[in-house]
């Protein structure tokens, strides 16, 4: 799977889910400063994103994600290896 489509996946699913512009969502937006994710917004995005692509996204990797192109990058690595 290529970086494009998981961000076009990855993009719908913050689109629905926090109710933003897809213009605003862009492999430098962050999810909390540019996004207005609280939490628990994270935390179903999360959700999202491991039913959507598959596999599990542990606590400690998802702390790491701060940006959109972050989770592209880390679902595309997680995508390679299945």
């Amino acid at each position: 799977m290529s970086e494009e489509s998981i961000f076009e996946r990855v993009r719908a699913i913050i689109v629905e889910q926090l109710d933003v512009d897809p213009e605003e969502v862009t492999l430098e937006a962050r999810f909390k400063d540019d996004l207005d994710a609280d939490s628990l917004d994270l935390v179903e995005l999360i959700m999202a994103f491991e039913e959507a692509f598959g596999g599990e996204i542990s606590d400690e990797e998802a702390q790491k994600l701060e940006t959109v192109g972050d989770v592209v990058r880390f679902l595309e690595t997680q995508t390679a290896q299945s």
